[in-house]
């Protein structure tokens, strides 16, 4: 049987004779759209507490929280091996050494197999992309990305910090450096409709990535995005017309780019709109029957 897509837990579970699941880290680490070396805003729809788990906190240390997670997780998956996921944030926002410390901080852990860490582009160095060459030899690593739109005007409001040449030769360095590169965008982002995200596919599937996560745009609670959504709502996606769109973007991305998510799920009590009340396992579900029923699959475009 075809596959719609090529889909992360497939990926993932032919690098691993186990099961692996990621664990988030708070390391306390800052980013420089937030201190004031490139803004003290942030991007507009950012809100940490949309994706950190309970028992991550900067708080209790790496080993602490590593400890935490393994008991989250632990109950259902007894053999579970792990992923230390440092999430939080900017997690190349430091010294190297720092960053040397913490990452292998987190990897002194038996049962912590490999490494996620979520960055920036703009806070990537040379001389950092050459240790983290070295650990990906000694160890699972994926470096991931977040590049959001392949608009600039779009970045520009969103207040992002750097534009989209920026994503391109950085993602393009950490390839040639042979690290598992991965990358986020969200669609839905406000001036951006259905064929802007559809121009930006290809664009998009042209990059060195080995991973994609796609995200819905999701208005949080205590946002500048929430006071733009007051003072002037603009369309969101409902999840008839978010599935379609799916349906099509990924018709242009290319067969072996490996789709990680589709929808982030952020908590009830912070989120402000779209309210779809499904789980990721049930949209994707739903987006999958989509694609059967109609005969879509990833890259189909590009045949």
């Amino acid at each position: 049987m075809r596959k719609h897509f090529n889909d992360y837990g497939s990926w993932i579970h032919s690098k691993f004779p186990f099961k692996v699941q990621k664990i988030s880290i708070d390391a306390g680490f800052s980013c420089p759209n937030r201190d004031g070396r490139i803004s003290q805003r942030g991007c507009i729809y950012c809100d940490n507490r949309t994706f950190n788990p309970s028992y991550c906190n900067p708080g209790k240390g790496i080993k602490e929280q590593i400890r935490e997670g393994k008991i989250f997780f632990g109950r259902k998956y007894p053999d579970m091996k792990y992923l230390a996921y440092f999430q939080a944030f900017t997690n190349t926002y430091a010294p190297l050494d720092d960053l040397k410390r913490l990452y292998e901080e987190a990897l002194q852990d038996p049962d912590i197999v490999g490494l996620v860490i979520g960055t920036r582009p703009d806070c990537v160095s040379d001389e950092l992309l050459d240790y983290l060459a070295e650990l990906s030899h000694k160890t699972f690593l994926i470096v991931e990305y977040g590049i959001e739109s392949a608009n600039d005007e779009t970045l520009k409001l969103i207040n992002r910090g750097h534009g989209f040449k920026c994503c391109e030769e950085t993602i393009r360095k950490t390839h040639e450096k042979g690290i598992i590169t991965g990358g986020h965008i969200i669609l839905g982002l406000p001036g951006e409709d259905c064929n802007e995200s559809l121009r930006q596919a290809p664009i998009i599937s042209s990059l060195p990535l080995n991973i994609l996560k796609i995200h819905q745009m999701q208005v949080i609670k205590g946002t500048k995005l929430a006071r733009m959504y007051a003072e002037h709502p603009f369309h969101l996606y409902s999840v008839e017309e978010y599935i379609e769109l799916i349906a099509r973007y990924i018709q242009f991305l290319r067969k072996d780019l490996v789709l990680e998510r589709f929808v982030s799920q952020s908590p009830s009590d912070l989120l402000i709109a779209p309210k779809w009340g499904l789980k990721n396992f049930e949209f994707t579900h739903l987006l999958t029957n989509y694609l059967r029923k109609n005969g879509i699959y990833q890259g189909m475009i590009l045949e």
